[in-house]
């Protein structure tokens, strides 16, 4: 046994021995528990001999006894393996938490926290009433007992059956007071509570209610690494809800500033945190701009490049959230994110890291021909189409949405089809994701407006994979009536285009044909179209269907 718990049964209880007041079995209980002790290695004090010994000395009317009791509690379940206990064990020690000597509080509260490690001890604690005790030795004058029970809270509120439980108990109020303590100790427990509640839609409003957001983000700048994670992290969720960023926004003018600034923090966890909670914030269109104005490119950029996974996917999550405002397209790219982002459409490791990468290059294209010539200046073609057939699906479907986009340029569709692009995007229409079908032809079907040259869709026609015969064969009898109104579209940009060759592909070929003068004659129940038909996505189809009938005579 160690030093500390032979020191617990000090002159006070051997005296007691002899004192005429002291009952039999706690005579009997203390040389009881003084030989388990000495035989400390052998003995499992949570059931048993051993148990009994102790649950007399913590039930006794002595203070003494209880202290000493209480004390053995905590030095045993702080040094033996966490287990769990029933309510036997747990008994005894619930007693000791209900008293009102600060020693035994203390000691008590350090015990059931501990214990608080275990699962199912989790849950018991609370099903036995253990809550309405320790938000009362929250607020306790003492530093000690406080930082004890909150730590136990903090250990409960890790179980999800117990969040809500908690959340009801009253004790979001004192736990948001005593994040503001001034001993460090109990600022960690408290915000490590306050961050475990905010895993649940519920219990985050509740503690928006309790006043913990401005408590919260003034923490931001503590100096200890922990409360400045717990608090980075509980804001970051806490900013997933529409209605927290509003409020933030309208009451924390300096979050924005103090998260950017977190980000050059020396931990690399609170590094990471920043960015998701400014990745969270950035939902809205305001966080977006504000992130940009505020200087948070360049501290993003140097996460961006960092060999950390976690770091490059908070951050990549977090500017690809920024770009979407085209406000920020341009400053993003002037800041010098492309490179390192087409870098990560090859970073396999990670499917998500991919996917926010090129998600991000399709924002930055969106409306600016200098950014979509930037994007491909850069490289961004020649890596999705050296990628694209052999990423995830997921990956598959943001790099043909992206290459759909780019294809929007007249500037830019020579240069596109001249890297080949073709060659890798006919296989992906016939893909399993129907995403990947979809943006796949609709990149084919802007790459077939107003072009000089078609020859890169002639040497295509058959192959690969069945070529662009093939895939408008597929698109035209395909149950999908926006695929059917992709491909019949597709084939008017090439007759109208006039290229012999590729208008005698198409004139030759018996089941195009075939499914031009269906779709020309027939709507979905089998009836003649009528006017009323000209208006919907139906009838336009009809009337494309007509318009290639009359290009082809």
């Amino acid at each position: 046994m160690g030093a500390c718990l032979s020191c617990l049964f000090g002159k006070k209880t051997r005296n007691a021995l002899y004192e005429p007041l002291l009952q039999e079995n706690e005579r009997e209980a203390v040389a009881d528990l003084l030989t388990y002790l000495e035989n400390r290695a052998e003995t499992n004090f949570f059931e048993g001999e051993p148990l009994r010994a102790l649950s007399t000395l913590a039930f006794s009317d002595n203070l003494d006894l209880q202290r000493s009791a209480a004390l053995a509690f905590a030095e045993i379940t702080e040094k033996e393996d966490v287990r769990e206990v029933d309510r036997e064990t747990m008994e005894p020690i619930m007693f000791l938490l209900q008293s009102h000597d600060v020693e035994v509080q203390r000691a008590a509260s350090a015990a059931l926290g501990n214990l608080a490690v275990n699962t199912e001890n989790k849950l018991l604690i609370v099903q036995m009433g253990g809550l309405e005790p320790l938000i009362r030795q929250m607020l306790s004058p003492n530093v000690e007992v406080q930082c004890n029970a909150v730590g136990c809270i903090t250990n409960l509120a890790t179980h999800d059956e117990n969040k809500s439980k908690i959340a009801r108990s009253g004790a979001l109020v004192p736990l948001t007071r005593l994040a503001r303590s001034k001993d460090m100790r109990v600022q960690r427990n408290a915000t490590g509570a306050l961050l475990n509640m905010t895993h649940s839609d519920e219990n985050r409003q509740q503690l928006v209610n309790a006043g913990a957001i401005p408590v919260l983000v003034s923490l931001l700048n503590s100096p200890d690494t922990d409360v400045q994670y717990y608090c980075t992290t509980a804001l970051s969720n806490i900013a997933v809800d529409a209605l927290n960023r509003k409020k933030l926004a309208s009451t924390e003018t300096r979050l924005v500033q103090s998260l950017i600034g977190l980000m050059d923090s020396t931990s690399l966890k609170v590094q990471c945190q920043a960015a998701l909670a400014l990745r969270n914030l950035a939902s809205d269109e305001k966080y977006q701009l504000e992130i940009v104005r505020s200087r948070g490119l360049p501290p993003l950029l140097r996460l961006l490049q960092s060999s950390f996974l976690p770091l490059i996917l908070s951050s990549v999550a977090c500017i690809r959230n920024i770009s979407i405002h085209p406000l920020n397209e341009s400053p993003i790219i002037d800041a010098g994110f492309l490179s390192p982002l087409i870098q990560l459409l090859a970073y396999e490791e990670n499917e998500e890291i991919q996917c926010h990468a090129i998600s991000t290059l399709r924002n930055l294209a969106a409306s600016s021909e200098r950014n979509k010539r930037a994007i491909v200046d850069a490289g961004a073609v020649e890596r999705v189409r050296e990628l694209v057939l052999n990423v995830p699906l997921s990956v598959q479907s943001e790099m043909t949405a992206c290459v759909a986009v780019l294809a929007l340029s007249d500037e830019l569709k020579p240069r596109l089809l001249k890297l080949g692009i073709c060659q890798v995007l006919l296989p992906l229409t016939n893909s399993s994701s129907v995403e990947v079908q979809g943006n796949s032809a609709a990149a084919l079907g802007n790459l077939s407006s107003k072009v000089q040259d078609y020859s890169p869709f002639v040497n295509v026609w058959e192959k690969p994979a069945g070529g662009l015969h093939g895939y408008l064969q597929r698109f035209l009898d395909s149950a999908d009536k926006t695929f059917q109104h992709i491909a019949v579209w597709t084939i008017v940009q090439f007759l109208e285009g006039r290229d012999p060759k590729l208008s005698a592909n198409i004139s030759s070929s018996r089941t195009i044909l075939n499914a031009i003068d269906r779709l020309a004659r027939v709507t979905s129940d089998g009836e003649e179209p009528s006017d009323d038909d000209d208006d919907s996505d139906e009838g336009e189809i009809v009337a494309l269907a007509r318009k290639t009938l009359n290009l082809l005579k």
